[in-house]
Order: structure tokens, then C-alpha cells, then sequence
């Protein structure tokens, strides 16, 4: 579905971002991926390749806006342009809001709302010259529903990029370009390792499907909506929770 097109996928070490980079690239893309593991990207970039398709890597913080304009910069020059971007690299805090240091504040901030603004603002112009692209933002069911675990940064950065996510929609919709999100729910990945049996069995039993998700189901959600099947899809936050909040 995504034959000879060129994605950017940040937080691509581990969890959705790597599921994703993978799902996209056995469905024809090529990718540039972001992450702060340099390790885990350059095994997961020998990986695609093996599978027969193109990856390079930039590991950055995305809280950075000069990794975000030095990693579209390589995707036009190994590429020619990025004409997908995932922003998918994310951190959690788990505190009250009383007991949360200011600096958890600003730093989930930082890379979840910020990190996502500053690879938008890298691939924008690209796109709109070439009058096409594909945002897909992994934001969270935590934007449209507070959880008594989840810090009050994590949620507000996450309500935020769904906002940022329609009015860029909105905004670029005459230059062809389309902006999504997916909000998952609870999700098997490594940010899920640190649960106790008993918090597992809890986030489990309050799943009306029965289970957590997988980061290959989150993928191939960001697989459908940057490819052509979402060709009539724009500015919207797509649940991918089992159920656990509807809209």
C-alpha cells in the first residue's frame, strides 16, 4: 500500500514505534527512524533491510527542534522528502498532581507535545511543496479520559496533540496533506513492563474485549491511516482501547 513512499518514525526503539516502522515497511515504505537507542535503531534498521526495504536512522531527542529539522533534512536527501510522519516517541510520569515535580511537568511536555510540533513543523514545508503527506500522531485514551495512575502531564500533553492534530488537519487540508491520531488504551509494551500482577489483572479486567492490546494492532491503525484506504480521513483521534472509553 505504501510502495516508494518515505516515512519518518520517532521513538522507533521500542514498543508502537518499532511495531509501526515495521508494519510500514512491510507494506513498501521506506524509513527514516528517530529514537534515543542508537542500538535498538540500528537493529531494527538491519531488520527492514532484511525484509528487503531501505531504513536509515537518527537517533535525537525530539524535545530538540534541530533533530527534527536534521532528520527531515535525511529523509530528502536519502529519499527525496518525507510523505509520512509518525510522531510516535512518548514519556509517562506517574505522580499526583501535588506530589509531581515541575520538571516531570515540563519535560513530558517537551517530548510528547513539543517533540510532536517540532517534526510537523520539519515536514510541513516539504509536503506542501510536493502538494501531499500523511501525519499520524500517537496520542492516547488519556487525552479524552482521565485514569487515577496517569499523571496530569501525561494527559494534558496528549489532549493537547489532539488539538494541535485537528487544527493542522484543518490548516493543511488545501495543500492535500491529512493529520490523524490514534489514542490507544492499555497496550502491551515496554512503558507496561513495570506493572504489578495485580495492576495488570485490574487494567485487564476493565477492558470490555477481555485483554490488553499489542503494538502490532496500534501499527497497523497508523498503517491504514497513512496509506490510501484513509484517503477521506483528516483531524481525527481514532480510540484503539478495547473498548474502555467510547466516542
Amino acid at each position: 500500500m505504501l510502495d516508494g513512499r518515505c516515512a519518518i518514525v520517532t521513538g522507533a526503539s521500542r514498543g508502537i514505534g518499532r511495531a509501526a516502522a515495521l508494519r510500514l515497511a512491510a507494506n513498501g515504505a521506506v524509513l527514516v527512524l528517530n529514537g534515543t537507542n542508537e542500538q535498538l535503531l540500528e537493529s531494527l534498521a538491519n531488520e527492514i533491510r532484511r525484509v528487503g526495504s531501505r531504513a536509515v536512522i537518527l537517533p535525537g531527542d525530539v524535545a530538540d527542534p534541530e533533530v527534527a529539522a536534521a532528520t527531515a533534512a535525511l529523509a530528502d536527501q536519502k529519499f527525496g522528502g518525507a510523505d509520512i510522519l509518525v510522531n510516535n516517541a512518548g514519556i509517562n510520569t506517574r505522580s499526583p498532581t501535588l506530589e509531581m515535580p515541575l520538571t516531570d511537568w515540563t519535560r513530558v511536555i517537551d517530548v510528547n507535545l513539543n517533540g510532536t510540533l517540532h517534526f510537523c513543523r520539519a515536514v510541513l514545508p516539504g509536503m506542501i511543496a510536493r502538494g501531499s503527506g500523511c501525519i499520524v500522531n500517537v496520542s492516547s485514551t488519556a487525552a479524552k479520559t482521565p485514569h487515577k495512575h496517569a499523571a496530569p502531564a501525561y494527559g494534558a500533553s496528549k489532549a493537547a496533540v489532539n488539538y494541535l492534530t485537528m487544527h493542522l488537519a484543518r490548516e493543511m487540508a488545501p495543500h492535500g496533506i491529512r493529520v490523524n491520531a490514534v489514542c490507544p488504551g492499555p497496550v502491551e509494551t515496554e512503558m507496561t513492563s513495570d506493572w504489578s500482577a495485580d495492576y495488570r489483572s485490574q487494567r485487564t479486567a476493565a477492558v470490555p474485549l477481555g485483554r490488553l492490546g499489542s503494538a502490532r494492532e496500534i501499527a497497523d491503525i497508523i498503517v491504514f491511516l497513512a496509506s490510501e484506504m484513509a484517503r477521506f480521513v483528516t483531524g481525527e483521534s481514532i480510540n484503539a482501547n478495547g473498548g474502555t472509553f467510547m466516542n
